[in-house]
Formats: structure tokens, sequence, C-alpha cells
């Protein structure tokens, strides 16, 4: 049973690397003995991530990307291949949201920036697809390999406050299902899109919205999301790994287009 979840050898893209979701999961692969090419457009904290891997004795290479940038994917994608092989399987993990683009008490829906609805659209749906495009080209000329997006649990129900955010994310669960038709339709059954819609984890970029940055206690909305999470807790990001593991090795070999909720089973609670 070990085999099917085997990833040694293995050569797995990570965009948003450097960030605590995919940085986390970057360590996982790599204990399963996947050598991992860590992208991330802050290239000291993808440079931390492969530290930690290379001193437990993985195999990493950081690479500086914008996701948002076809340039900059393909001189990443460029540097993977040289320095470890082409690429088995990709993790489209670069993405957050901006305070900017949330609606609140001092801004609200109608006065959120251009520029900032922007931004978010684009790292979360373009910088997928542009990903999915610099790594994919690769998997569809030798007609294997594996792509997992992110997504969120604001894909399935979206959360006041951050439209944009939920809007994008929407988009890239529906972009996993068209990719897997296509991939498999135009160029290969053995090269399967599924996606991670992942619940409540503490990030850099939700912590404002959960966590006081005062008091350090859960926030109203952090509380609402709590007693909705039958599991009675944030994720943490460990709780991704199986996840990912199943989904980009051989013991998923059947299952392509979908999008799994990991989040404690707060899509499953109707709140009575």
């Amino acid at each position: 049973m070990s085999a099917l979840f085997d990833l040694a050898g293995r050569r797995i893209a990570i965009t948003g690397a450097g960030g605590a979701l995919c940085g986390r999961l970057a360590v996982g692969l790599a204990e399963a003995g996947a050598h991992v090419g860590l992208l991330d457009i802050d290239e000291a904290a993808a440079h931390r991530v492969a530290r930690a891997i290379t001193e437990c004795g993985g195999t990493a290479l950081a690479v500086a990307c914008d996701v948002t940038r076809e340039e900059s994917l393909r001189a990443a994608e460029q540097r993977i291949t040289q320095d470890l092989g082409p690429v088995d399987g990709l993790i489209n993990g670069a993405g957050g949201n901006r305070p900017e683009a949330s609606s609140s008490q001092v801004r609200s829906f109608f006065d959120l920036p251009v520029a900032a609805l922007r931004d978010v659209l684009e790292l979360n749906l373009l910088g997928t697809i542009l990903s999915a495009q610099a790594f994919g080209r690769g998997l569809a000329e030798r007609g294997r390999g594996a792509i997992l997006n992110i997504s969120s649990m604001n894909a399935l129900r979206p959360l006041t406050h951050i439209p944009a955010y939920s809007a994008a994310k929407a988009a890239v669960s529906n972009f996993t299902q068209w990719l897997a038709v296509h991939m498999c339709q135009n160029y290969s059954p053995q090269i399967r899109v599924n996606a991670i819609a992942p619940g409540f984890f503490v990030t850099e970029q939700n912590r404002y919205l959960l966590v006081d940055a005062t008091t350090g206690e859960r926030t109203a909305r952090g509380r609402t999301i709590v007693e909705h999470t039958p599991m009675g807790r944030f994720g943490e990001p460990g709780d991704l790994i199986g996840t990912a593991l199943w989904l980009l090795s051989d013991a998923s070999a059947f299952v392509t287009g979908v999008v799994v909720p990991v989040d404690g089973g707060f899509s499953a609670y109707s709140g009575v």
C-alpha cells in the first residue's frame, strides 16, 4: 500500500511556497521523497523553506517567481527543469487577499479600489492559469503528471467582506474542472487536475479578520467560524499534507476534476 503514496524522486513545483500553508506542504512532500521546486515572489521566504528541507536531508530549490508574469514563470520552469529535472507535479498555491480589497465599516463595497480588486483577481486566478500553462506544457508533452490547485472554502460558501477573493477562488474551482477535462481529452488520461479547498487557517493574509491584534483573542468573525466548524478549531498547515499526498500520488490514479474540502466539517454543517 505504501507504494501507492510514494513520491520518491518525483519533482514537484510549488508556487507560493514561502507561505505558511504551502511551505508546510513543501516540507511534507519532501519528507515523502519528492524533490521540490519552491517558487515565491519573496525569494528569501522560499530560501527559508528550502533550508528547512535540505537540513533534514531533502532536496529543494528556491526560485524567485511572480506568477502573474509569464516571463517570470518561464524562467522559473526552465531553472527547475535544469536543476531538478522535468516536473511531474505542480501545486498552484500562490494566492491571498488584500485588506484594501475587503469591505468594512470604513470602506464600503462601492468604494473598493479597482487596483486592489485587480491584484486579488490576478494573483489568485490568473496566477493559477499562467502557472498551469508554464508547467502543464511539459506534462502534456510527457503524457503524465498531476496538477493540484489551491481553491478555498470561500469558493463553496462566499464569506462577507471579501468579494474579489471569493470570486477568484470560485473561478479557480471552475478552472480546475475545465483543465482536468481538457488535459484528459487533448493530451493524456494520465494527466490529472484536482484542487483542495482549505477551510479556515490563520495566515498573515487573513489574521486581521480572525484574531484581534491587541488581545490575541478570536474576533467575532473568528468565533463564528469555529462555532460552525464541527471539529471546533482552525486548521493547522499540516492538515493539508495527507490530502495533497493522495492527489499527487498514484493513490488517486482515477481521480480528476474534483475539489476536496479540508475544512473540519465546515461545509457539511448547516448551523443547526
